[in-house]
């Protein structure tokens, strides 16, 4: 893990810690995962209290969420392409306004942690097609418990080894991204050859 993630918190505490959780849902491109398993580890050392860092990367990491979900209600469709346009994140946002029309609640579930780098761009969406507050809150808040209990505890448990720890974290996360879309694709797929199949038998 690079140095300065131990030098932020270590500097900043508990206020880097939710900064960069709040952040990092509105898509500014902040390493939270470091910060959170870096704070655990000041955790696990008795230089923080673990239940205060995971209630303020929680906190901030649903604040987050929510602002861009409200934002994506006030812009409407204007407003996500303006994001489009501006972020150069067309494809992200293409797959995620498919997750969320075709998952909805679950959708957003899933973005807060298994399919991360849609996070940020599925609250906006979810807030531009209207999907009710209270699922998204629901759905959202049991997605984002998983994440930050996920990254806070990985750096208490293995503090001593958190670079290695930090390496696997992401080289997991990029592999667990990558069989989700494939089983996603091919759950799709045998639903539409099943559906073809049902027409054939009836025609």
């Amino acid at each position: 893990m690079s140095d300065w993630a131990f030098e932020l918190v270590s500097a900043w505490g508990l206020w880097v810690v939710a900064g960069s959780a709040f952040l990092s849902c509105l898509a500014v491109p902040v390493p939270t995962s470091l910060v959170m398993l870096a704070a655990g580890a000041f955790a696990a050392a008795g230089d923080l209290v673990l239940w205060q860092v995971w209630l303020s990367g929680w906190l901030a990491a649903l604040a987050g969420d929510n602002t861009g979900f409200q934002l994506g209600r006030w812009g409407g469709r204007p407003f996500l392409g303006w994001v489009a346009d501006r972020s150069g994140r067309q494809r992200l946002m293409v797959r995620g306004e498919a997750v969320v029309e075709a998952r909805g609640g679950v959708g957003v579930f899933l973005s807060t942690w298994l399919l991360a780098p849609l996070g940020p761009w599925v609250n906006v969406i979810a807030g531009t097609l209207g999907l009710s507050r209270w699922r998204f809150a629901a759905w959202d808040t049991a997605g984002e418990t998983i994440w930050v209990t996920a990254y806070v505890g990985l750096g208490f448990a293995f503090g001593s080894q958190i670079d290695r720890v930090s390496e696997a974290v992401s080289d997991w996360g990029g592999l667990v991204a990558a069989l989700a879309v494939a089983v996603g694709f091919a759950v799709a797929l045998a639903i539409k050859l099943r559906r073809r199949k049902r027409a054939r038998a009836r025609g």
